[in-house]
């Protein structure tokens, strides 16, 4: 029933985008900011290489802010706002809360931006620069981005709940919910492969670990050798904080994701239902595990289709990536400016 409501609810924002597309939709391009802001790019890059320096998996974490950006109501910086007392953020839904991380290092593109280019540079668009240099800072492909996107006024945790999948999630429903968002079952898998890099928690799997669909036993869908890893590094009533690697090289983006998935080493469920649920997604599972450039490709394909997705929702450019212009100060530095303003 959750995933049929997902998949009504992902249904309603595709015919809104559609629908609204014609007179709302910005065109997205290449060199967006060549003359506005020409050296955005280098400035996202030389930021997030600093944040991977202090903790390897802060770059994964900042990407995956695309998925649960893009996803909701398209790529429109939504994801990054705050809760206020009048909206609640999306930021806390299910499948973000203390999950999401990383927001900090968003924040610090931001500020070396606004130091730079004031107003100019969306934080929607820093998103998409900042998972693309994610992958390339950990091994994998480099592509252009396109830009041009503006802001959303604000957030919607309802919506965000209704449409992201769970770690629960079985093959059938994620191709019902990238279908929705007129992905096809080859991006699914490719886009999946984003796991390749970072780390999830142990609250994402204990179920599969021992108590697969209310059975009081084990996923059989897993490697026995494995199983008992993750055992020892989630073990029943532990710390389901701890996080371990989505796959067997969580620093380096590599197809390493596919193999340990063919090998029934996948971490979430939602990652290992690709291969051993389903014959469309284990049929491309396969291909990319024997071979990285095919997989490289079909990545840098649907990171660029799902970056198309956006808010037909008049925008802005957010001075504070957490916060629309005009909303009270959040953080000290903002107080401070915010005190001597002239009004």
């Amino acid at each position: 029933m959750a995933a049929r409501r997902g998949c009504i609810a992902v249904a309603a924002v595709l015919v809104a985008l559609l629908c609204r597309a014609e007179a709302a939709v910005k065109e997205l391009k290449v060199g967006y900011y060549a003359e506005t802001c020409p050296e955005a790019e280098g400035i996202v890059r030389e930021v997030m290489a600093r944040a991977r320096a202090r903790e390897a998996r802060s770059v994964a974490s900042v990407m995956r802010l695309q998925f649960h950006d893009c996803f909701v109501n398209g790529c429109d910086g939504s994801v990054l706002m705050d809760a206020t007392p009048t909206m609640l953020g999306e930021k806390d839904a299910l499948s973000n809360i203390n999950s999401l991380r990383s927001f900090e290092v968003v924040d610090e593109i931001k500020d070396a931006l606004e130091e730079r280019c004031p107003g100019v540079v969306s934080c929607a668009d820093i998103v998409i620069m900042a998972a693309r240099d994610a992958v390339v800072l950990t091994g994998g492909p480099n592509w252009e981005v396109r830009l041009g996107r503006e802001d959303s006024l604000t957030a919607s945790q309802e919506d965000s709940d209704s449409i992201m999948p769970s770690p629960r999630a079985n093959a059938s429903a994620l191709i019902r919910l990238f279908a929705g968002l007129n992905l096809s079952v080859t991006d699914l898998v490719a886009l999946s492969g984003s796991h390749s890099i970072g780390e999830a928690r142990c609250f994402s799997i204990v179920f599969r670990l021992y108590n697969q669909s209310g059975s009081g036993r084990p996923d059989p869908n897993m490697d026995a050798t494995y199983r008992r890893a993750l055992d020892a590094l989630c073990p029943r009533g532990g710390d389901e904080e701890v996080t371990g690697g989505m796959d067997a090289t969580p620093r380096a983006f590599d197809n390493q994701y596919f193999k340990d998935l063919v090998a029934l080493r996948g971490f979430l469920n939602s990652d290992q239902t690709l291969f051993s649920d389903n014959a469309s997604t284990r049929r491309v599972v396969k291909r990319f595990s024997k071979h990285q450039d095919v997989f490289f490709r079909a990545f840098v394909e649907g990171m660029i289709k799902m970056g198309e997705l956006q808010n037909p929702r008049k925008g802005e450019i957010r001075r504070n990536c957490r916060v629309a212009n005009g909303s009270p100060p959040t953080t000290p530095k903002e107080v401070a400016a915010y005190r001597v303003m002239d009004f």
